[in-house]
């Protein structure tokens, strides 16, 4: 059809070939493609485990694009970018990762490191070129070749690095994600998009209300606003997001576009896998495309991988860097509007803007495509055992960390603020990867208690490697939050109260299979990298058994 409305049209069709030729040319030159503002949304391309196993190689590419950015992506096989994995528990994972970077400028990195790598890791100084794999959210060991970001450098010149792990047979079965984690180049790897979700299966058994449903795997992403310093986004229009790759950019906002069935109860799973950006979801229904305002109720399945102890059905969820919210939601009747949209949230005096934006615009159709449904239960499991055993468990101990700032010397305005998460009792400082002692030591088998305060006029949020915790109080306060982490945001302090916002957090060191050396920090990346990172070593329990 297209062929024989270029032949009526020939003076112009040829005109519209060299065109399209130079698009074509442009979309292959692109390393690390993206989809145009207005894109429809589709959910990501998906690798399976097969018989236990998931076998693949990913190149991890960069590209410059139109707009002057600079894009990472990790790319399968002929042009699949950032697929989702999905796997079952006790699965292995054999995942080959070559570093196609250019190598990295002359010049002594702001971060290295002097201490002996762990056996097959690459030695070297961590710089603009390095980079590595953190699985977010899995209960893996935090040993070279698994779950380990302190020591593993994959750097261009190395033979791919093989990461080779295990998912184990009791992780909770939900979303969770990969991404690169080299301390000091974080933040733009995670920016350019380096990213991709993971998904452990049987979410069904525990909470059998999500059988059947049609499944929509949604992932939101920040990116650096063109011709914008980043004292100019953060105090004004924050920076640029997108829906899988589909950009939603500065100053035009054109949402994406998600076409569904109508009036259908699907299983969203959302993934904040923004470098700095706090996505406050909601979905609102309207009669006409201008007064979308009407919130609709969510039921809230499951938070950072694990389903809820207890149902709630928020009208919005609030997922900050490096989380994860799972929920049922419907689709709106046939001639209702309806919006996803994340809403404004106050990030303090020194934070980053965080609009209202609409996201994408959601029409219903019967002609829709229809979604993959996720399967029938198999066993039967009781969601909640988990939040409920580690709400009853016994802490051994409290602490106290607490995020703290200093800002730019007005005097100097190109120096960078310093940032820290400090153990109450010892001085701030910036993270060292020339650490000697951990921060904090922790045996395997128990539970403690940690206080995390925030004394910045920003907000900050904190993420545990390796493992999840129990919000037990806010601001000193009880609370009744059924709901398993390894993400929390700590809101801003105003300087005036006398009491510093906190949270309280049950934090679970009863899997023996996360002994050894891992990090804890600030999920803002372009906090980590400034030093607001802290190091844990579990060790060995003292019982036999």
């Amino acid at each position: 059809m297209v062929f024989t409305l270029l032949q009526r049209q020939a003076s112009r069709g040829a005109c519209l070939l060299v065109f399209l030729s130079a698009l074509s040319i442009q979309a292959a030159a692109e390393v690390c493609p993206r989809p145009r503002a207005g894109s429809l949304v589709s959910n990501p391309a998906e690798l399976h485990s097969s018989n236990g196993r998931l076998d693949l190689e990913f190149a991890f590419r960069t590209f410059v694009g139109a707009d002057g950015l600079t894009r990472y992506c990790y790319m399968y096989g002929d042009g699949v970018q950032s697929p989702t994995l999905r796997v079952h528990p006790g699965d292995e994972i054999n995942l080959t990762l070559r570093n196609e970077l250019p190598a990295a400028s002359a010049g002594t990195p702001p971060h290295t490191h002097g201490m002996d790598m762990q056996r097959g890791c690459t030695p070297g100084a961590m710089n603009s070129a390095a980079t590595n794999l953190h699985f977010h959210g899995l209960d893996l060991p935090p040993t070279c070749h698994q779950d380990e970001t302190l020591h593993t450098l994959v750097e261009p010149s190395d033979a791919g690095f093989e990461y080779r792990i295990t998912i184990p047979k009791d992780q909770p079965p939900g979303l969770y994600w990969y991404h690169p984690h080299p301390h000091g180049y974080s933040e733009a790897q995670v920016l350019g998009g380096a990213s991709g979700a993971l998904i452990v299966e049987g979410i069904e058994n525990e909470t059998p209300d999500v059988a059947g449903l049609p499944e929509r795997v949604v992932i939101l992403r920040d990116q650096r606003v063109p011709g914008l310093t980043e004292v100019d986004e953060d105090n004004g229009p924050g920076k640029n997001i997108s829906i899988n790759f589909v950009p939603v950019t500065n100053p035009f906002y054109r949402p994406a576009r998600i076409v569904a069935r109508p009036a259908e109860r699907q299983f969203w799973r959302v993934l904040n896998a923004s470098a700095d950006s706090y996505f406050d979801v909601q979905i609102r229904f309207g009669a006409i495309i201008q007064d979308v305002r009407e919130p609709q109720t969510l039921e809230l399945i499951a938070t950072d991988g694990v389903a809820a102890g207890a149902r709630s059905q928020p009208s919005h969820i609030l997922i900050p860097p490096g989380a994860r919210a799972e929920f049922i939601m419907t689709t709106p009747p046939l001639g209702t509007y309806a919006q996803l949209v994340t809403l404004s949230y106050d990030t303090g005096p020194d934070g980053e803007a965080t609009p209202y934006r609409v996201i994408a615009n959601i029409t219903s159709s019967q002609d829709a495509a229809e979604e993959a449904h996720m399967p029938a239960p198999g066993r039967s499991l009781a969601a909640g055992d988990r939040v409920a055993a580690l709400g009853r468990a016994k802490p051994i101990r409290q602490r106290k960390l607490y995020f703290s700032e200093i800002p730019p010397d007005p005097a100097h305005p190109n120096t960078p603020p310093q940032y820290f998460i400090t153990v109450e009792g010892a001085t701030p400082a910036i993270f060292d990867m020339n650490f000697k002692d951990p921060n904090i030591t922790v045996r395997a088998g128990t539970v403690e208690d940690w206080i995390v305060e925030n004394r910045a006029h920003e907000a900050h949020v904190f993420h545990i490697h390796q493992l999840h915790f129990q919000v037990m109080e806010r601001d000193g306060q009880n609370v009744n939050e059924p709901l398993l982490r390894d993400t929390v945001d700590v809101p801003y302090w105003d300087g005036k109260s006398p009491n510093y916002p906190s949270v309280k957090l049950r934090m679970d060191f009863r899997n023996r299979n996360i002994v050894g050396t891992f990090v804890y920090h600030c999920h803002i990346l372009e906090h980590e990298d400034g030093g607001m990172m802290g190091t844990i070593q579990v060790i060995p329990s003292a019982s036999k058994k």
